[in-house]
């Protein structure tokens, strides 16, 4: 069955989400909701609407403003869980995350966030978080570029804090080994199959030369054709932030040929080889799987961001919800790690 577009129908495989409000009482008495389908009809009921005709707009414009909608949700879930930190800015006094070693001068996308918050301010002040802006718009891209959407709870509040050293550690960097990229994973609840699935978001996108400059110049593990065509786009000794496709044979459409890519030893970064590497019975086969059959990973990609989209979400009465989502409330006391 195919993944919900954010209908109240639950997603295969995860009873636990039903239509009505379910409350959960922690020791101190106090409830927290936790994430529904319908948790926005009466508040502010266009704002699934206005989420998905705004990223329409923004990715027919611009087919990469869909793997930076999907990475920017993606880093977010990655550090504190899915509360909307990653987009706070720096101020005297608070450090936000932008400017960690994964996200600077990297991330974007915000001026798309920031049209939506708007909109939904002006027709529901107070009301939507940040947060659940980031999570259907990752929802709405991939389904743009071809992928399948899945199903997106909702209930996020926005973070009040957010934290540098974390996104430095926790985020998957370029660099890792397959045991590297397996504990990186396991820390956020995923399994090995999940990580293979959700590396699989780099078959759209771009990435900066600097950051797979060692693997074309001296990993022996990738096509000869390929880095030879890859050295013209980044040269040995400049071109730090030149561009090129994480898949070189589709970048702005969400299919299967990352995998295809894999198994033809031309993974761009040394962390996407990685998942095929000669001998290795943990991700090879799934790998090759994959690249056989696009209907299994888009399905499958579909159930990990579910499962992403709930990492340790703010509820209840925890975090706020930001009227911008660069900056927490004035009325907040501000964090600084």
């Amino acid at each position: 069955m195919a993944a919900s577009s954010h209908s109240a129908m639950a997603f295969p495989g995860f009873k636990v989400l039903k239509y009505l409000l379910v409350f959960t009482c922690v020791m101190n008495g106090i409830c927290s909701a936790q994430l529904t389908n319908n948790f926005y009809d009466r508040t502010c009921p266009k704002v699934i609407r206005t989420i998905k005709k705004a990223v329409d707009d923004a990715v027919h414009r611009e087919r990469r403003m869909g793997a930076s909608l999907l990475r920017l949700h993606f880093h977010d879930c990655f550090v504190q869980g899915c509360d909307a930190s990653v987009l706070l800015d720096d101020t005297p006094n608070f450090t936000g995350e932008k400017n960690s070693f994964p996200n600077a001068n990297s991330l974007r996308g915000f001026e798309v966030i920031d049209d939506i918050k708007s909109q939904l301010e002006d027709m529901c002040p107070g009301v939507v978080s940040c947060a659940d802006i980031l999570a259907v718009a990752a929802s709405e891209a991939v389904g743009i570029l071809g992928g399948q959407r899945w199903n997106v709870p909702l209930g996020r509040r926005d973070s009040t804090t957010a934290s540098l050293s974390e996104a430095n550690s926790d985020i998957p960097a370029p660099f890792l080994d397959l045991n590297g990229l397996i504990s990186t994973f396991s820390k956020k609840g995923f399994t090995v199959e999940e990580m293979v699935t959700l590396s699989g978001a780099h078959t759209i996108g771009l990435v900066r030369c600097r950051f797979f400059r060692d693997r074309i110049y001296n990993e022996t593990n990738i096509d000869p054709s390929f880095a030879a065509a890859m050295k013209e786009e980044c040269p040995f000794d400049d071109g730090d932030d030149n561009l090129s496709p994480f898949d070189s044979k589709t970048p702005m459409s969400f299919d299967n040929a990352y995998y295809r890519n894999l198994v033809e030893s031309k993974g761009l970064v040394h962390s996407d080889q990685q998942l095929f590497v000669d001998g290795s019975r943990r991700t090879n086969p799934q790998v090759i799987a994959y690249s056989k059959n696009f209907g299994r990973f888009k399905h499958d990609f579909a159930n990990a961001m579910f499962k992403m989209s709930q990492l340790s979400p703010l509820t209840g009465y925890d975090g706020q919800i930001r009227t911008n989502c660069h900056f927490i409330n004035p009325t907040t006391d501000e964090y600084r790690e």
